[in-house]
């Protein structure tokens, strides 16, 4: 590579990670997944890499993890399942606080599951619904709802984006990778639960009765019976240890099987979007790492405090709340392959780098989700707002999540 297309291509580098920080590009209509498509292709464009080497660092495990789970998670949507649950979590709630934890466990629970960005786009406006009709206050639920959506994600591969990238690079198992983080994140919604009655005593100081609020949610019985019996194969094959992307592919491929749904209406609601940015930003990634990261790496990330597991937290915190967590997963994600006994560093690196979304409102898509659907509804959930309860919970569960590493693992 000479000299000139080397500098060129950190400058798009460098472009493409700020665009995806700033989420757009001023004066010009480009979201997330549009930059990193334009940053990848100039860099071919550029002779940087081949159109055949970029398209081997493109990580179609990931891909089709990923995809595989939109399909299932549409399918459960479409079927009722996701509404079922949340009018059990409404039917069971007595009082402001039991409604609270209620949201958080169910939340974080399903999010493990599900995706956390799935679990909020479903429950976001039944919930508004549901407290605007008791007449409470909607921000500390819907701060909960975001929160708990995150914290929860962290427990399980295919809880959020992130997680799936380091599951497959990391090569543990769904149930390593579950039983060694499933406690940081459990202890994490309790955490959130007592944040937010903390500092919204007013709220849940009262010993409000609540009144059941009856909803008839509209079910799709076959497809609901269909999706659960193929999503409890796919949990199985994924305890029994088969290829996690391989078992979600094959779960979605026999969803697609049907002669109800018509395939257009599950590909319409596929977020190819995401796809695409996560394309683009392997490619982007992967050649930083080539050209700068691993000339100038010498196996040591011990630059704070000498200690490298909290180092590492440390810096995938900050650099996800610069550049977004899973851009922060991918340029971090080269040294951790270098590390000895990486397999803590990864599980470091997933606690850190989600949550870290819980420190700002555009910490992650979750939170936005939420709020703009409460915008939607004439609810504001402003910054400042959320930071009041957004700071605590990011401190005292990445506290949590180092400790439990360092002391347990």
């Amino acid at each position: 590579m000479s000299e000139t297309i080397y500098y060129l291509s950190l400058l798009t580098i460098f472009l493409t990670l700020a665009g995806i920080a700033i989420g757009s590009y001023p004066g010009f209509r480009m979201n997330r997944a549009t930059i990193a498509l334009v940053g990848a292709t100039t860099l071919v464009i550029l002779n940087a890499l081949s159109l055949e080497e970029a398209a081997k660092l493109v990580d179609i495990n990931t891909i089709m993890l990923l995809f595989s789970m939109m399909v299932l998670n549409i399918n459960l949507r479409l079927s009722g399942f996701f509404n079922i649950i949340a009018n059990r979590i409404i039917k069971i709630a007595k009082t402001p606080q039991q409604l609270l934890a209620l949201i958080i466990f169910s939340s974080g629970f399903l999010s493990s599951l599900f995706l956390n960005d799935t679990i909020v786009i479903m429950f976001t406006p039944l919930l508004i619904e549901v407290v605007l009709k008791l007449k409470r206050n909607p921000v500390p639920y819907l701060i909960a709802l975001a929160t708990s959506a995150n914290v929860g994600s962290v427990a399980t591969i295919v809880g959020n984006p992130q997680n799936m990238i380091i599951g497959i690079f990391s090569g543990l198992s769904f149930i390593e990778f579950a039983t060694k983080l499933f406690p940081v994140s459990l202890l994490g919604l309790f955490i959130i639960w007592i944040v937010i009655v903390l500092i919204y005593r007013k709220e849940f100081r009262e010993r409000v009765i609540l009144e059941s609020e009856e909803f008839h949610p509209r079910i799709f019985k076959p497809l609901l019976i269909k999706s659960s019996v193929v999503l409890f194969i796919m949990l199985v094959a994924f305890i029994s240890g088969l290829p996690i992307a391989l078992s979600a592919l094959g779960a979605s491929a026999l969803l697609l099987i049907t002669r109800r749904i018509k395939p257009e209406r599950v590909f319409l609601e596929i977020d190819w979007s995401l796809l695409v940015f996560f394309s683009g930003l392997f490619i982007v990634t992967d050649l930083l790492n080539q050209i700068l990261i691993s000339p100038n790496f010498n196996g040591n990330i011990e630059v704070l405090t000498k200690n490298p597991l909290i180092d590492l937290s440390v810096i995938s915190l900050i650099l996800s709340n610069l550049i977004s967590n899973v851009p922060a997963v991918l340029v971090l994600s080269p040294l951790v392959k270098l590390l000895e006994n990486a397999e803590i560093y990864w599980l470091a690196l997933a606690v850190s780098s989600t949550f870290a979304g819980n420190l700002t409102l555009l910490g992650s898509v979750a939170n936005l989700i939420v709020a703009e659907s409460a915008k939607r509804q004439g609810i504001n959930l402003s910054f400042y707002e959320y930071l009041k309860s957004g700071i605590p919970i990011t401190i005292l569960t990445f506290l949590i999540g180092i400790i439990w590493l360092s002391v347990f693992i």
